[in-house]
């Protein structure tokens, strides 16, 4: 495998910071074929979106990311839209943070509902169509809610897990991500079609960034892929979930509260 010599050097440079945002790796990927592996999986990615050259070398095209490494034979690709820099794009952005990437106008990604689906599902897609944000939940013993930043999921096993539980069934809402044929060949429609990529990228964002930061920095880098209005929304939901005492989806979707009704 190409990555394998640089996945075994991983151990040894595990207290290297991400070269594009300067701050200590979360989740690391590594850029094929060039093997560089200095970046966290969502710089990375956020960077080839701009840009499908290598941040730190700058020469090698990269095709293919790899991530979520448990041995250097047993991991995850996300194969890269093939791009090129805009003629007045300047490279010394390799060491400023992902938030700076210039931003892209998309167009707004719509939902639809399927003749049958359960009613959980559908209950779900109602939250979007409706623009329903969850009340928010004070954090006590009383509640059982508590207080969350990157670091704490960062450092839980049990909050990734319940993290990659509730994404896997939100990403179903948006239908588009599980189209054959996506529409355009653009790449949004490309790489949004993977939803099992979008779930590892999801978790690495709310690992290593405030999902509330006023500088809305998470919206910016889900917007890629749900779209500008979907984001905010599917982030609050996100972190309304995470913060409660719940372990099951259905025990969740029975207990949540919105300020209209829903079917």
């Amino acid at each position: 495998m190409g990555g394998t010599a640089a996945a075994a050097s991983i151990e040894d440079k595990s207290e290297d910071p991400c070269v594009i945002c300067l701050s200590a790796v979360t989740e690391r990927a590594i850029a094929s074929p060039c093997n560089h592996y200095t970046f966290d999986f969502v710089c990375l990615v956020s960077w080839l979106h701009e840009r499908s050259t290598c941040p730190l070398c700058k020469q090698a095209e990269v095709k293919a990311v790899q991530y979520d490494w448990r041995s250097p034979k047993d991991y995850k690709s996300y194969a890269v839209h093939q791009s090129h820099p805009p003629s007045n794009a300047p490279h010394s952005r390799a060491a400023g943070s992902p938030s700076l990437l210039p931003r892209r106008t998309r167009a707004v990604r719509r939902t639809y509902s399927p003749p049958v689906e359960d009613a959980a599902l559908s209950k779900r897609r109602e939250v979007y169509q409706k623009k329903l944000y969850s009340l928010h939940v004070g954090s006590n013993s009383l509640s059982g809610y508590q207080d969350l930043n990157p670091q704490v999921i960062a450092g839980s096993p049990e909050l990734q897990s319940r993290a990659r539980a509730w994404i896997r069934r939100e990403l179903r809402v948006f239908t588009f991500l599980h189209l054959a044929s996506p529409g355009p060949s653009t790449p949004a429609a490309t790489t949004s079609s993977n939803a099992e990529f979008l779930l590892s990228y999801i978790v690495s964002i709310v690992k290593m960034v405030d999902i509330k930061a006023s500088n809305g920095h998470a919206e910016n880098l889900l917007a890629e892929f749900l779209g500008r209005e979907n984001s905010p929304l599917f982030l609050h939901e996100l972190q309304a979930w995470l913060r409660s005492p719940f372990t099951k989806l259905e025990e969740w979707d029975q207990q949540v509260q919105y300020s209209r009704e829903i079917r």
